[in-house]
């Protein structure tokens, strides 16, 4: 359960690095708010986090510590499952949540080490090395970026693996440039353009705006 809380926290936190609600936890762990409330009382206590019923949470350094540990468990091991064993990027986050707890820093330094050290998994987020430390990436949700300004997709969330699929069946993945051409709010969806892989011509493709937030981009400079 504690490490549980403190990497949701510390995740939700890392995109789009905004506080995290008591409402939002609840969702993801699908419980209630008075249980994660509580929980998150007996954290404070622990010192894992501050937290102040109805206040911002935030993790304390021993707090960050277990969750950015964690973290690092949980990408190394998606990275490993889609390249070395190759399931697809939509099965891995379920499988990778089941070991993360498991593996021993032993094991998950051989397979970092076999991968070649990757800095990201295979849905763009950044793997914390054994050190602690986390490379940063500047990036914005598809849905916010600039009408006609070409973008380079650098994240998507694994939350969903509907979501992944949705995208992969649309040619969109880490990689990808796009640009938004139009937003239909009415429709609920984006029209954007995708460069093709083969040619560098784009291709005009409709995306759910509930899909395009799941999208993570940055600016792309050519060339």
């Amino acid at each position: 359960m504690t490490e549980d809380y403190l990497t949701i926290i510390w995740k939700t936190q890392e995109w789009p690095r905004e506080p995290v609600s008591t409402t939002e936890i609840a969702s993801i762990l699908s419980v209630t708010p008075s249980s994660v409330s509580a929980n998150l009382k007996k954290l404070a206590r622990e010192g894992l986090i501050d937290y102040e019923p109805y206040g911002r949470i935030d993790l304390t350094p021993a707090g960050r510590e277990i969750a950015v540990t964690v973290v690092r468990r949980h990408r190394v091991l998606e990275t490993y499952l889609v390249e070395c064993l190759g399931l697809s990027w939509d099965e891995v986050h379920g499988e990778a949540d089941a070991l993360e707890h498991a593996v021993s820093d032993l094991v998950l330094n051989r397979m970092d080490d076999l991968l070649g050290n990757p800095a990201f998994d295979p849905h763009g987020d950044p793997i914390p090395r054994a050190d602690g430390t986390v490379e940063r990436v500047d990036a914005t949700r598809l849905t916010e970026a600039q009408t006609d300004s070409p973008v380079l997709v650098v994240r998507i969330s694994d939350r969903e693996p509907t979501i992944l699929r949705y995208l992969e069946a649309r040619a969109i993945s880490i990689g990808t440039r796009l640009r938004v051409e139009s937003r239909d709010v009415e429709a609920g969806s984006l029209s954007v353009r995708r460069a093709s892989a083969a040619d560098g011509c784009e291709v005009p493709v409709d995306v759910a705006t509930g899909a395009a937030r799941a999208v993570w981009v940055s600016v792309d400079s050519p060339g």
